[in-house]
């Protein structure tokens, strides 16, 4: 009998907080997505320009594309060609490799080596919301991983870093944009 109830209450419990959760106008989800559906449908995004000087050729379409992607996956948003209620664009400004360690050699012969290298890549994001226009901004993300040089080259790692670093990036704008934390 104990039992019973106990599966009453929560069944009842439970019902109740669906009902909450449900009626609320904006929506939330456990992806962190703040958005009121009723007054944000779209988004579009710009062609993002590489203008760090480096990276690979396809860099810039390659971040245009997760981007569309990221927002597709994670939100009930259509991508539109332009005029979206939330409007991406920007360019990416900064693709550095610089060392972070260095090896000294017990050889006077041979010169200290890196031990550790660093590829950081910077994205400026324009960000316009159309329907809440005092959250537009203008603002670079950043973020970095590291390398052994010593085992590896940046042309094997190169497109393995890059992804896992617009993933942080992708992320992040994610949560400035649209999670409100």
């Amino acid at each position: 009998m104990i039992l019973s109830k106990r599966f009453w209450v929560n069944s009842w419990l439970l019902c109740c907080s669906f009902i909450l959760v449900s009626s609320c106008a904006i929506n939330y989800s456990f992806s962190g997505v703040n958005i009121d559906y009723d007054k944000v449908k779209s988004f579009s995004v710009e062609n993002f320009f590489n203008d760090s000087g480096g990276g690979p050729a396809n860099m810039e379409q390659l971040f245009t594309e997760s981007l569309k992607d990221f927002y597709q996956r994670n939100t009930r948003l259509e991508l539109v060609r332009t005029n979206g209620d939330l409007q991406f664009s920007g360019a990416i400004n900064r693709y550095n490799i610089t060392p972070q360690a260095t090896v000294t050699t017990t050889d006077p012969n041979l010169p200290d080596r890196a031990g550790q290298m660093r590829l950081t890549i910077g994205i400026e994001v324009e960000y316009a919301n159309t329907v809440e226009e005092e959250e537009s901004f203008k603002r670079t993300f950043s973020f970095f991983k590291d390398y052994d040089p010593r085992t590896t080259s940046i042309l094997q790692v190169e497109s393995v870093l890059i992804e896992e670093i617009f993933e942080s990036i992708l992320q992040d704008i994610f949560t400035a944009t649209v999670a409100n934390w």
